[in-house]
């Protein structure tokens, strides 16, 4: 599949099962009159060092996502990324490795999303259990944050990244406090992204973001 078919695949199996298709925003926000002469590349979760000497980090790139404000939660959410995965661009299951919150500081394991995926005959041991560097999503100190189960393509072989991460699904279910109190949101939401670029080079079989339909072109 061409870039172009899998964003245009990925958004008819979002609205087939319920969501609407969204435009994307540009990085200028519209009706702005404030300056804007700088693009923030730094936050809480940093990959900027990455940059460069990565086949797969860029400091601008699409993002495929579904969201739910309340509407559903992590028993629909996993569910939605397993079955287009597997059921409609036919990525190998035993292919996939997924990755659970473990529990830490005082945040209780993710036992319901483990559920989800043992429940999608995801086996046990292609279940990781990580901590809250890999599996915590929060933007700053306070606001909203939650746990979060991630999905991992293994390419095998000894390139430069064997195993990659294409999927994560973030549970926005806290509102954290400046003390650090974690307090359950009303109602519990779902935020996902998947690197266009990145499962294009999966789906493309190609080590590199560079090497698909979306760079090579630009740099020929």
């Amino acid at each position: 599949m061409t870039a172009n078919e899998i964003r245009a695949s990925f958004l008819k199996y979002f609205e087939k099962n319920g969501h609407r298709v969204v435009p994307s925003s540009p990085l200028v926000p519209g009706d702005d009159p404030t300056p804007q002469k700088v693009m923030r590349v730094s936050g809480k979760h940093n990959d900027l060092d990455n940059v460069g000497p990565s086949f797969r980090h860029h400091t601008f790139f699409e993002m495929l996502g579904n969201f739910s404000f309340g509407d559903y939660f992590k028993k629909d959410a996993l569910p939605f990324a397993w079955s287009l995965l597997t059921g409609v661009w036919k990525m190998p299951a035993d292919r996939l490795v997924v990755s659970i919150f473990k529990g830490e500081n005082g945040i209780p394991r993710d036992g319901e999303a483990y559920d989800v995926w043992r429940g999608l005959g995801v086996p046990a041991d292609r279940i990781l259990e990580l901590g809250s560097d890999d599996n915590f999503w929060q933007m700053g100190d306070t606001g909203p944050c939650g746990r979060c189960s991630e999905i991992y393509f293994v390419r095998g072989g000894t390139g430069a990244d064997p195993e990659i991460e294409i999927w994560n699904n973030v549970f926005m279910e806290f509102e954290r406090s400046a003390d650090g109190t974690l307090t359950p949101l009303p109602a519990p939401s779902i935020d996902t992204g998947m690197g266009l670029e990145r499962i294009t080079a999966v789906l493309q079989n190609q080590e590199s973001n560079y090497d698909t339909d979306l760079f090579t072109p630009i740099l020929n």
